[in-house]
């Protein structure tokens, strides 16, 4: 909704300003200037990029329109799934601790926690960790810096939708020059027509020029941006885990490690120590339905 109030406002400021200079906006509507600049962009996209990226720049686009960002639900059950898993780590045996992280889909903790269930690269995530938790060999500054590497994997394959997206906006300007130079061209063709021809010939050049740096800065450099924020948000949710499962790590206990947790949210999206006691307190029944 933000995205669509931002485009409204910006549209109608420039569009209000134009008309209040005293332009016509029928002068503006150059539907073949705008197949040149969006027809070129998308075809150096589909160029620069592979399918996967393709379809996923797609998916990103309706992220950053939907507003697609972890709320404090999310939060909460992503803590939630992690202080039920590290009691049944303390107190349960390994085979029914590994009946729960190798089939979540129909494990009776996941099922407690939907978001979590829903959100495929994040349950195994935690499934992966608490499986190498469970084989006890590894040390915990060996499992961070693992943790670490896959977090900035995830990362970078989450970000190649926005950096395919301001490649697209850095090259909109230079496509607006190409449309308004095949403009021109078509204007010399027109030389000997009368001055009001020739001048409307070159004012259709030129606003490929403007559609051209228009899309670029007022359209596809912000989405590009929201495109990012939402998706930095939704990688928090991999530091919460990497931060609440090393506490545990190294000796804390569950409703302490996941205070680790909790502290890694920003401050104005960060439940508050109530909330999450409270989403926890159901935990003891939650783990009788497991048994």
């Amino acid at each position: 909704m933000g995205i669509l109030i931002g485009l409204v406002v910006t549209l109608g400021c420039v569009l209000g300003g134009f008309m209040a200079m005293g332009g016509h906006l029928h002068v503006l509507v150059q539907p073949w200037e705008a197949v040149v600049i969006c027809g070129a962009a998308f075809g150096t996209f589909l160029v620069a990029n592979p399918m996967k990226t393709v379809k996923d720049t797609g998916k990103a686009i309706l992220e950053a329109f939907k507003q697609a960002v972890p709320k404090e639900q999310n939060y909460l059950e992503t803590l939630g799934v992690l202080h039920s898993l590290m009691r049944e780590l303390r107190s349960k045996s390994r085979s029914e601790v590994e009946a729960h992280i190798d089939n979540p889909e129909e494990s009776a903790i996941f099922q407690a926690f939907p978001t979590v269930l829903k959100n495929h690269d994040l349950m195994n995530f935690i499934c992966d960790y608490c499986r190498i938790i469970i084989i006890g060999n590894a040390r915990s500054h060996e499992i961070e810096a693992l943790m670490d590497e896959e977090i900035q994997t995830i990362r970078s394959d989450k970000m190649k939708a926005y950096h395919a997206m301001v490649a697209v906006g850095d090259g909109l300007p230079a496509l607006g020059i190409v449309a308004a130079v095949l403009g021109v061209v078509k204007a010399m063709g027109a030389l000997d027509q009368s001055p009001e021809i020739l001048g409307g010939l070159i004012g259709a050049a030129l606003v490929g020029t403007f559609l051209g740096i228009f899309l670029s800065y007022a359209v596809v450099g912000p989405v590009a941006t929201k495109i990012k924020t939402v998706r930095e948000k939704n990688n928090r949710l991999y530091i919460i885990v990497k931060q609440t499962l090393l506490a545990y790590m190294n000796g804390a206990l569950p409703q302490v490690a996941i205070e680790f947790g909790r502290k890694t949210i920003s401050s104005y999206e960060r439940p508050t120590i109530d909330a999450v006691e409270q989403s926890t307190m159901n935990t003891g029944s939650v783990e009788k339905k497991a048994a």
